[in-house]
């Protein structure tokens, strides 16, 4: 496996991270009536999102799936793969929400922009969290048993002077 794709899971994290920002910074900008500086920011953020999809597929194109640990608390999985359906199911729609918003916003129709970006933000700004917090449960708090184990017997072999 080349070595780049240990480094995809982080990157895809930080894209959602940045999309997440993104959304926000243009969420804040048209309520402010700043319409080129909402248009640049949603058009960023589109793009960091196609960066994000591209990486994604590169790394699971390769790489397969991470599977959840089966150590954590059952509330805490069932939290997770509620997480994990919601944000599959509403990542697959957003794509379409998106382009169709953006073609309305940049066609200059405004109240079919504005109808439709009123269920295409709360969508999108949801998959971009939901995506970091994915991706915090299965590489940060509940890594794979196998790399627990490994760790402890590093630790003990190094405590024990081996």
């Amino acid at each position: 496996m080349p070595d780049y794709l240990d480094y995809l899971p982080h990157l895809n994290a930080s894209l959602n991270a940045l999309a997440t920002l993104l959304l926000l910074v243009g969420f804040a900008l048209i309520k402010q009536g700043r319409e080129l500086g909402h248009r640049r920011a949603m058009l960023s953020c589109f793009g960091v999102s196609i960066l994000f999809l591209i990486s994604y597929l590169v790394y699971h194109a390769q790489a397969g799936s991470k599977h959840f640990p089966d150590y954590p608390p059952p509330g805490v999985r069932t939290f997770y793969f509620f997480i994990l359906l919601t944000h599959i199911v509403l990542a697959a729609i957003v794509p379409l929400l998106a382009i169709a918003t953006i073609n309305l916003g940049l066609r200059d129709r405004r109240p079919a922009h504005r109808r439709l970006a009123r269920w295409t933000f709360p969508i999108w700004l949801y998959v971009s969290v939901t995506g970091v917090v994915v991706y915090v449960m299965l590489y940060h708090l509940y890594p794979p048993a196998v790399e627990a184990v490994i760790m402890d017997h590093d630790w003990l072999t190094h405590r024990n002077g081996m």
